[in-house]
């Protein structure tokens, strides 16, 4: 399995960061890629790709669209020339929080749109409350844009429609295992072609509810990859292995990991 999203830089594994890449190995995790959210996390987030010999993607989450600069395009430039950085992202639009103003979110989103129309990399946006405005931004320049990820989808039936229209990709978390909020997306997880959708655990955050076994501090690491994957599974009807496989050769695909070093 291939964890697509990993905040491997939050101050929760701070403490056994080691321990947690070790135990997502023992538990089926072939690799996965940190996500970066703002210029120092996704230096930071290759410096780990590097230790950990994974992968990472560079970008400014629209959370830190407000600290986008006059140097911020050329800093993220620089990094997607990087080996290992095999994503622009985590960037996008969240008019849910709006801890970033929404007009320095659309421009920050669309300078690193720009980026990955050069760089010719793949985008791992974030969307929350913002479906038009995304669309809007997104539809004139996806002639020109390469793979795209909806990471972390939530959304409606119609909203997924309309990002298969766009031939985006679809990342599924453990929210599909939320009895109290997931159920729409479970009964949509059917309705994702294969070639188009992968997972992921968001971790630390989205620890998925239907663990018999959760850890006291309610951390979500990669190791638990695998509840996320069963549950989708039984929401599409088939085998957890056939998901396994699937979502794992649509993100060796997607992220053209068989060009990277450590692949």
């Amino acid at each position: 399995m291939i964890d697509i999203g990993v905040n491997l830089t939050s101050s929760k594994f701070h403490g056994d960061r080691s321990a947690v890449v070790e135990r997502a190995r023992k538990s089926g995790i072939e690799t996965f890629v940190i996500t970066g959210t703002s210029l120092d996390a996704s230096r930071q987030a290759l410096e780990l790709a590097n230790e950990f010999d994974v992968f990472t993607t560079a970008g400014v989450h629209p959370h830190d669209a407000k600290d986008w600069h006059g140097a911020s395009s050329d800093a993220l430039r620089d990094l997607a020339r990087t080996p290992r950085v095999v994503a622009i992202g985590e960037c996008g639009l969240d008019f849910d929080r709006n801890y970033s103003p929404p007009e320095a979110q659309l421009f920050a989103f669309r300078e690193q749109l720009e980026i990955a129309r050069d760089t010719g990399l793949p985008l791992f946006l974030h969307e929350r409350c913002a479906h038009e405005a995304m669309l809007e931004v997104l539809e004139p320049m996806r002639p020109a844009l390469g793979a795209i990820v909806i990471h972390c989808f939530t959304g409606t039936h119609e909203e997924l429609l309309r990002y298969l229209a766009l031939d985006l990709h679809i990342g599924i978390t453990g929210w599909i295992c939320d009895e109290r909020r997931g159920t729409g997306l479970y009964e949509l997880a059917a309705e994702i072609p294969a070639d188009r959708l992968m997972v992921e655990t968001d971790a630390p955050w989205l620890l998925p509810r239907t663990l018999v076994t959760k850890p006291k501090d309610r951390r979500n690491e990669p190791a638990f990859l695998p509840e996320v994957v069963r549950v989708l599974a039984a929401a599409r009807g088939e085998d957890a292995e056939v998901t396994a496989r699937a979502t794992t050769a649509t993100a060796r695909r997607f992220f053209r990991l068989d060009e990277q070093p450590g692949a």
